[in-house]
């Protein structure tokens, strides 16, 4: 199967294949994913069993998401892209301004009077679809981006009294479509739906 994205002056991929070239040296598509999903589970119960009202959600603690629930199995983990990327007509952040532009949208993240302030349910998915088409836009990493600003915006919410964020309602065809909405479009009133009918209080 040939890597899902197109890449520039990259050799993230075995050849021929969706599979990142990886710590473990495992070259099956269904090994690596079960694996990948794997460690995102046990992530998930780390990462919730250390929130705390001193966590600060800002670009440090999304790159650690990135870095400690994939470090085992990629060199990469972590750590910002350098190279140009797409998927389809979808072009994301060129290299080159991803750390730029990534620096400039966790500042603002973090000084958002809404994620300090209130758990108001459709204020929260609001903020909470922005700051993700911005991150769908930017796509910081070579790879496992969906899943770590999916983990990110649940830990917020988790933080603010709901449950993670409910995606089951929904198909994967949808999620896409409001993805490429995002980029495409800087479009991001389907993801404010999804996420509003997908926050509900613990």
């Amino acid at each position: 199967m040939p890597s899902k994205y197109q890449l520039v002056h990259s050799s993230l991929y075995l050849d021929n294949s969706d599979v990142p070239i990886n710590r473990l040296d495992i070259k099956d598509s269904t090994v690596i994913h079960r694996l990948e999903n794997d460690l995102l589970d046990e992530a998930y119960r780390v990462f919730e069993t250390e929130l705390n009202e001193n966590t600060v959600f800002d670009e440090h603690y999304f790159m650690e998401l990135h870095q400690r629930t994939f470090e085992s199995l990629y060199d990469w983990a972590g750590k910002y892209r350098g190279f140009n990327m797409a998927k389809g007509d979808s072009r994301f952040c060129q290299g080159a301004y991803v750390e730029q532009e990534s620096k400039k949208l966790f500042i603002k993240l973090v000084n958002d009077e809404v994620f300090q302030n209130t758990d108001n349910r459709k204020e929260l998915a609001n903020k909470i679809a922005y700051y993700k088409c911005d991150l769908i836009m930017i796509h910081p990493f070579a790879e496992l981006n969906g899943r770590t600003t999916r983990m990110f915006f649940d830990m917020i919410a988790f933080s603010k009294g709901y449950q993670f964020i409910d995606y089951s309602t929904i198909t994967p065809k949808e999620y896409i479509d409001a993805s490429i909405e995002c980029v495409q479009y800087a479009d991001c009133r389907s993801f404010e739906k999804i996420i509003y009918d997908g926050l509900h209080k613990r």
